[in-house]
């Protein structure tokens, strides 16, 4: 009862008319941005972080904005998978083994409707699973002591760098960089300051808006500059929009099983969309007694990543809400918006703030009709999006975080830093360093320090206390098989995804 209690006071919330066109225009700002390729949810998320701020949001509506967006990005990647054959983001990898050759056998509105509708069910099925895992997580979550939340910060970083790079060694390099930067400004026990060279603009650290903005959209300029200097265009003819009943309906349980698989696999700190899309796949393609007809334009192809990258996405944002540990890259900027706003994730997120977080779970479940309903009629107005060249594009999405950061700190320093973590993004890029660590690193340092500071103040030095109790012992031997086991993993994944290339050829 007090779950529909508290649903209720959330669609109280949601539906007001504010905070309901807000989702609207997630909605639609998200497909965008999921729809050109190379942005994805985690830069349009971080793109538009500073707007929300320069338009005075409270922390309910900024959330609610920004988590329409992720949603509505993971629906937008499948159109130019499909149309182009080019992912959206990475989690639309896998739609394009099966979506391009239904496109280019005529048939491309019927694989945007096909998987506009899994993506529905896939981020539907989540959001219920976030309304039934989140309060028991975050029930257990009251145990946790010093030593556990050490040990569940290290599985964050060791999870989350064995599934964004095909090299541990990197990963580890660019979570040691984000622990780096966080430990810049004033030591919060001593009140000295650490590596501010002298600079008052350092004494109060690095804001992580800054980075996150320097690090995904800047760089993502950058890179766009090197390597998309020319116009876009359509690959194939949409032709006519029609509800492909037939397909839906065979395809039911594929969407089913796939959101399951989905969501589990997002809960996993570190693990994504990424991966609940390519066990979706992988999962059908091996219970399928038609094998051959994966990767020459089976439905079922398509409704698999799509149900199960929307259902990740839901996922995700378990261990971020009851926990404060980003399940995704783009959990982990929500999570930095919601420090920003003095709102830190955890058990106490429940008692303390339900508005915001039932508002954000009934604005969810409203989301998803909003992106079905927008996906299906309105997808022609997606696909001449698709169409926007890059010059105009580029100028637009520099112009939004060079304003919005100035309207955050008024000073030029935070434009310089936003720059510098431009450079720095587009370098580790072009070095096939991953990211995400970084950010991890930034936003989970100063945590991670405290809980170990408080630790060793509570044991008096016993190093030993770290490992004192089961829970504590649980995050660690989940923390090194999380890092170790994607090594052997790969060598296993190697011979299925050389196998997958060979179908799409």
């Amino acid at each position: 009862m007090d779950t529909l209690s508290n649903l209720a006071m959330g669609f109280g919330v949601a539906l007001s008319p504010f905070t309901l066109m807000l989702s609207v225009i997630g909605c639609f700002l998200g497909t965008i941005i999921g729809a050109l390729p190379g942005l994805g949810p985690s830069n349009g998320v971080a793109i538009l972080i500073p707007l929300a701020f320069t338009l005075g949001l409270d922390a309910t509506s900024a959330l609610v904005l920004l988590t329409s967006v992720y949603y509505g990005a993971m629906y937008g990647g499948r159109i130019s998978s499909i149309l182009l054959n080019i992912p959206g983001d990475e989690p639309a990898l896998m739609t394009t083994l099966d979506g391009y050759p239904m496109a280019k056998q005529g048939r491309a509105a019927d694989a945007l409707v096909l998987s506009g509708v899994a993506s529905f069910i896939g981020g539907l099925l989540a959001t219920l699973g976030l309304i039934i895992m989140a309060p028991l997580l975050a029930s257990v979550a009251y145990l946790f002591g010093p030593a556990e939340y050490f040990g569940l910060y290290l599985l964050a970083f060791c999870t989350l760098g064995g599934m964004s790079s095909n090299n541990q060694a990197k990963a580890a390099l660019a979570a040691l960089i984000g622990l780096a930067i966080a430990t810049i400004g004033l030591d919060n026990t001593s009140s000295m300051p650490r590596f501010t060279f002298g600079n008052m603009h350092l004494m109060d650290g690095v804001d992580f808006l800054v980075a996150i903005v320097g690090l995904f959209a800047i760089a993502e300029v950058f890179f766009f500059i090197e390597t998309h200097g020319r116009d876009s265009a359509i690959g194939v003819k949409l032709g006519k929009i029609t509800v492909p009943w037939r397909d839906i309906w065979k395809s039911s349980g594929t969407m089913l099983r796939s959101s399951v698989i989905g969501f589990f696999a997002g809960v996993l700190p570190g693990a994504g969309a990424s991966l609940g899309s390519f066990l979706a796949y992988m999962v059908e393609k091996s219970i399928s007694k038609d094998k051959a007809s994966f990767g020459k334009g089976n439905p079922r192809g398509v409704a698999a990543p799509e149900a199960g990258n929307n259902a990740a996405a839901g996922g995700a944002l378990v261990p971020m809400l009851t926990l404060g540990i980003p399940g995704s890259g783009t959990t982990a900027v929500l999570l930095a918006l919601l420090m920003t706003l003095n709102i830190q994730p955890g058990p106490l997120l429940f008692s303390e703030k339900p508005q915001v977080v039932w508002g954000l779970i009934a604005s969810l479940l409203i989301a998803n009709v909003v992106l079905l309903v927008m996906n299906v009629p309105m997808v022609r107005i997606f696909v001449k999006i698709l169409m926007v060249p890059p010059r105009i594009l580029l100028p637009g999405i520099t112009m939004i975080s060079f304003l919005g950061i100035y309207s955050l700190s008024g000073g030029y320093f935070d434009l310089v830093l936003l720059i510098a973590f431009g450079v720095l993004g587009y370098v580790l890029r072009k070095l096939d360093v991953p990211t995400v660590p970084v950010i991890m690193g930034i936003l989970l340092g100063g945590h991670m320090e405290d809980a170990l500071r408080r630790g060793m103040v509570i044991s008096d030095g016993d190093w030993t206390y770290l490992f004192s109790s089961p829970i504590a012992i649980g995050f660690w031997v989940a923390a090194i098989g999380g890092f170790i086991a994607p090594m052997f993993l790969r060598t296993v994944l190697k011979k299925p995804q050389r196998n997958l290339i060979d179908v799409e050829d």
